[in-house]
């Protein structure tokens, strides 16, 4: 920011402090495992009875696996709570298998991937942190995230444009110690999109010396239109909404907006929205006022995204379909 016309300059002398020095409470020693479909899986899941979710359920999987063998594309929007419990090794595992293409996440959500990659450790315990004035104040973290969103805005290639490729190839770059835990790192090693959509303010890297208000708004500008060239191809594909409540589903249906202005038809869309609460936006935006079929279930992520690709896996084998094997993450 130009020191001349900035309203706080004190922001310069804020305090920060090593991140391995902080206390976390996630570790990558108690992330999910991705074991292959397990027996009897897919009569247990035909065993499910056909009334309320135990229906909605089916036919998600139903629908996720059609798309996949129509060959069209399914992506996933995750708020910052799905990584937090552990779930990156699934995310990436169906990464790996081609079951994801695309792949959407909120600011604070590369934060805990950047994290995660680095250290082997996020989250950080707020009510302990912040009578201390030290909430959100790992350098590595304010630092790397400033750095991604200048790479991403630097970047000559589309592929490498924005802030979510900035985050993983900043990753891939460093080599990371925990990269093959990396949503971002990963994507951008499949050559899978993945975006990172931000509220200038409401993340804690926005609160870094670093932090470089263009750079992250042009990088994250740059993803949104990722979003836009993806949902405008994604008739007959699946949008899943995993956990955010109002930042994805905004960007989700201004894309929507954009495809259908450009004549794309969405009627054959899936759109999911799986939560531990009903969210008016995600409810509304990704569930009922896009064209196609919405679907809503409630649950637990760290027990619903399991459940899910299982069932996704096992009934995709059931007819058929072998998409690439798992090659064991980010090298």
């Amino acid at each position: 920011m130009d020191p001349r016309i900035d309203p706080f300059p004190e922001l310069q002398g804020v305090a920060t402090y090593p991140l391995e020095s902080r206390r976390s409470l996630v570790r990558v020693e108690d992330f999910c495992k991705v074991p292959e479909p397990l027996p009897g899986i897919e009569a247990f899941v035909d065993s499910l009875p056909d009334i309320y979710v135990g229906t909605l359920f089916k036919e998600l999987v139903a629908r996720v696996v059609d798309a996949k063998l129509a060959g069209r594309p399914v992506a996933v929007a995750l708020g910052a709570h799905v990584l937090k419990v552990g779930l990156a090794p699934l995310l990436i595992d169906l990464m790996q298998r081609g079951v994801i293409d695309f792949v959407a996440m909120n600011g604070a959500g590369a934060i805990h991937d950047f994290e995660i990659a680095t250290a082997g450790v996020t989250s950080e315990d707020v009510g302990e942190q912040l009578p201390r004035g030290e909430f959100g104040f790992a350098d590595e973290t304010g630092r790397g995230l400033a750095e991604a969103a200048a790479r991403g805005c630097a970047a000559d290639t589309p592929e490498l444009a924005g802030l979510g490729a900035g985050v993983g190839a900043l990753l891939l770059e460093r080599a990371a110690p925990h990269r093959a835990l990396s949503v971002t790192a990963e994507a951008v090693r499949l050559g899978i999109p993945v975006s990172v959509h931000v509220c200038l303010g409401a993340d804690i890297v926005h609160m870094h010396p670093a932090c470089d208000g263009a750079a992250v708004g042009e990088a994250s500008l740059i993803d949104f239109r990722k979003v836009c060239a993806f949902v405008k191809d994604l008739d007959g594909g699946c949008w899943i909404n995993v956990g955010c409540a109002v930042v994805l589903p905004e960007v989700f249906l201004k894309a929507v907006s954009v495809a259908i202005n450009l004549g794309a038809s969405l009627d054959g869309m899936t759109t999911a929205n799986l939560d531990m609460l009903r969210q008016y936006r995600a409810e509304t935006n990704v569930v009922s006022r896009p064209p196609g079929r919405g679907i809503s279930i409630l649950g637990q992520h760290e027990l619903m995204l399991p459940l899910l690709r299982q069932a996704v896996l096992a009934k995709l084998a059931a007819r058929g379909w072998s998409g690439p094997a798992p090659a064991g993450g980010a090298a």
